[in-house]
């Protein structure tokens, strides 16, 4: 922290500033942040960056958001040293207790850099985040899941990002007010300039939106067999295929859109089907939080059924079309 500002704070009347380069992940931020901002009696403020941020404004007060300041309407593209810059300046005048940043690729190179602008602390990934007196308090998964830290800052402001799926959006409240702040900050020139984006192809695939996920893993002798979990994705009226990490990564059967794991795609479906998946950390940590958790596995030790709220213990090539005649009896 700069080192003029106290060490414990509350200068102003936002507790939280939230940043998010999508929207979905701020409404999740969001939900967060009004809750700790109720307990204290304060305000959240939410950061919109980019062209299209003032037609966004309302949506971020419906969601939970005191005061949106709007800026960088001349942005095109997302720029880690220029929003870094616009929240360095947000930060200093607001003087938040705590902010909270979107996990998302663009949200990790971001958050170091305004915490090293702040001379601030920095606590990645956190999934719980919450008040215990005069501290905040966040936990996150380490060592690939097999311990949670839980950490609080030594000063303020503290900065802590967030992965999606993490928090649940509040509802829409047509009927909530808050005050929308437009905001010219002039930005620095900086050592890096934004040459071409080219969209990375996709298959069109959302596993981190989807209601229902059917997941493969090694348990499938060849690429042509994930017809199977194709079928059974269809008859339960869901399209979405997952997969662990050999899947997509080392054989590329499927494109790294369906990939569910650590390095892949957290995903919160309501129901989670994993079909011949041994259950290793790295995967279950992208999958842990789903509804209804289901896995079908010939080795009855596999790892999955420690997670898993129904296991079938059997061979997939002769469970899965059983699942689906039965599934399309009671359809």
């Amino acid at each position: 922290m700069p080192r003029d500002w106290p060490k414990r704070a509350f200068w102003g009347d936002i507790m939280v500033v939230v940043y998010s380069d999508l929207k979905r992940n701020g409404f999740e931020l969001l939900s967060k942040a009004r809750e700790l901002a109720d307990k204290r009696g304060n305000k959240v403020c939410a950061v919109v960056i980019g062209k299209d941020a003032g037609t966004q404004a309302q949506e971020y007060i419906q969601r939970g958001a005191d005061m949106v300041i709007v800026t960088g309407s001349s942005m095109e593209h997302f720029n880690a040293e220029d929003v870094s810059d616009i929240l360095e300046v947000v930060v200093k005048e607001e003087r938040p207790e705590i902010v909270l940043i979107a996990s998302t690729k663009d949200g990790k190179e971001l958050a170091p850099r305004l915490a090293s602008k702040l001379d601030a602390g920095c606590i990645s990934d956190a999934n719980k985040i919450y008040v215990d007196g005069d501290s905040i308090l966040a936990e996150r998964v380490v060592y690939s899941g097999n311990g949670i830290a839980v950490e609080q800052f030594g000063s303020f402001p503290g900065i802590i990002t967030v992965p999606g799926k993490a928090f649940d959006p509040l509802p829409i409240d047509p009927g909530r007010t808050g005050e929308v702040v437009n905001r010219d900050i002039v930005l620095k020139q900086q050592r890096s300039s934004i040459v071409d984006v080219q969209k990375m192809v996709s298959e069109g695939v959302n596993v981190e939106e989807a209601e229902k996920i059917v997941s493969c893993g090694r348990g499938f002798k060849k690429s042509d067999d994930l017809k199977l979990i194709e079928e059974l994705a269809r008859v339960m009226n869901g399209n979405t295929l997952g997969c662990s990490r050999p899947i997509a990564a080392d054989l590329k059967w499927l494109s790294e859109d369906h990939w569910v794991g650590l390095s892949g795609h957290k995903v919160k479906p309501k129901l989670y089907i994993a079909c011949g998946i041994s259950g290793q950390i790295q995967h279950v940590a992208g999958m842990r939080d789903s509804g209804i958790i289901v896995a079908i596995n010939k080795d009855a030790d596999a790892p999955i059924f420690n997670s898993a709220d129904y296991g079938i213990v059997g061979d997939l090539y002769q469970v899965i079309p059983k699942l689906i005649e039965a599934i399309r009896q009671k359809m």
